[in-house]
């Protein structure tokens, strides 16, 4: 069985490490990106099967990603 890929789109360096150290110490393969436009870059390559959003990011929004991924 494959693991589950999680993408955490969160500006907060502390967060950010936090969500993936829990989720990684779950089993679960996880990264992080801390603008839009770079999440949207690498989930356009490779889709996640969940992705974590926090909607106020530096560069556009996180319902405009959103918006973008539907």
């Amino acid at each position: 069985m494959s693991q589950s890929h999680i993408v955490v789109v969160e500006d907060d360096a502390d967060l950010a490490a936090a969500l993936l150290y829990n989720l990684r110490s779950a089993g679960y393969q996880s990264e992080s990106f801390a603008a839009g436009e770079t999440a949207w870059r690498a989930v356009a390559k490779r889709p996640p099967h969940l992705l974590l959003l926090d909607l106020m990011l530096p560069d556009i929004s996180g319902l405009e990603l959103c918006r973008r991924l539907r």
